[in-house]
């Protein structure tokens, strides 16, 4: 057994920095402890700097190793309110809901618990954001102060991520029970109408049913709101409940999907689980948007930001492109099998 084995996630994730940036590849400091739990490396976390580096692997016993990219001082978002439109992609985007306002309102920053993570900067469609250096951390006076107010932003970046997280899968939840509720009355008003309507069936023959073609009624129903719900998400890419809402209707899609092909499949072929093609497809679906987002961020670096910031976006970039290609050949590779 290693050194590591017993090493928790939870033990990583109290390391990182917090910020839910992203720029690890990961939605998340948590998804990124666990990707460190798997042999991912230890040296992605630009918010985090060496110093994370240096924790990280004496923590697990690996050998510290230079980060990809420049280490980054602790930041902040400004909004620009004269500019500000209202449209609220900023708040959507948000991980630890920092950003406060309505839709055709005025927003703003909650600059205390703001993580500088820049997530709001590439969705704004008018460019009002800014980031700055984080008022608080050029208000500590010395090492101690700055590392308890690291400390301090960690626990409450943490905090509100993980509650964001749950309000999120509540809507969805409800959202969910909401949809379920509705296609129940449905059901049940149309078994009424056809009951009432159904004819007496003829004692010199017996009925034959006739097929109802609901199963190609569905699919082409849930065909259709996967492709809205892509077009949304082309549009908004970090729009939590549409995401949620499209590997739920891929997932629908794929379950008919592999029902018709049932009888179709050739006997003693071995044909991949629906599950793991759908999985692939998520996982593809997700790489895309990601790369989207990489490429939103080195338009806005381009714009307004200096060679360094472009470099690191440029990276973040390759990386997303490469996670992409990986996905779109691990589904080739399992649709062909």
């Amino acid at each position: 057994m290693s050194a590591s084995a017993s090493i928790t996630v939870t033990d990583i994730d109290h390391l990182l920095p917090q910020t839910q940036c992203g720029k690890c590849g990961h939605p998340g400091c948590r998804p990124y402890a666990e990707a460190i739990v798997e042999g991912e490396a230890i040296n992605r976390c630009p918010p985090g700097g060496e110093t994370t580096v240096a924790e990280l692997a004496e923590l697990l016993a690996r050998p510290v190793i230079p980060l990809e990219v420049d280490a980054e001082s602790p930041k902040a978002a400004i909004i620009r309110e004269d500019e500000c439109i209202g449209c609220t992609k900023c708040i959507q985007a948000c991980p630890v809901d920092a950003i406060l306002g309505a839709s055709k309102q005025m927003h703003t920053v909650i600059e205390a618990e703001c993580t500088g993570c820049e997530l709001c900067v590439a969705p704004c469609p008018v460019d009002c954001i800014d980031i700055v250096a984080h008022p608080g951390w050029q208000a500590t006076r010395d090492e101690r102060e700055q590392k308890d107010w690291l400390a301090r932003r960690a626990e409450l970046g943490r905090q509100r991520f993980e509650n964001r997280n749950a309000r999120l899968e509540r809507q969805r939840q409800e959202k969910e029970a909401r949809r379920r509720e509705r296609m129940q009355a449905r059901r049940q008003s149309r078994d009424e109408v056809q009951e009432q309507t159904a004819p007496v069936p003829s004692t010199s023959a017996p009925a034959t049913p006739k097929p109802t073609g609901n199963a190609r009624a569905r699919k082409a129903a849930i065909s259709a709101t996967v492709r809205r719900l892509e077009k949304r998400l082309s549009v908004d890419p970090a729009n939590q409940e549409d995401q949620n809402a499209l590997e739920q209707a891929r997932q629908q899609l794929a379950d008919l999907q592999a029902q018709g092909e049932t009888g179709a499949a050739s006997p003693g072929r071995d044909t991949a689980p629906s599950s793991t093609l759908n999985s692939l497809r998520i996982a593809r679906s997700a790489a895309k948007q990601r790369l989207a987002l990489a490429n939103r961020q080195l338009a806005h670096a381009r714009r307004q930001r200096g060679p360094e910031e472009i470099d690191a976006a440029q990276a973040l970039v390759a990386r997303a492109e490469k996670t992409w290609q990986d996905a779109c050949q691990a589904l080739d590779n399992a649709e062909r099998h």
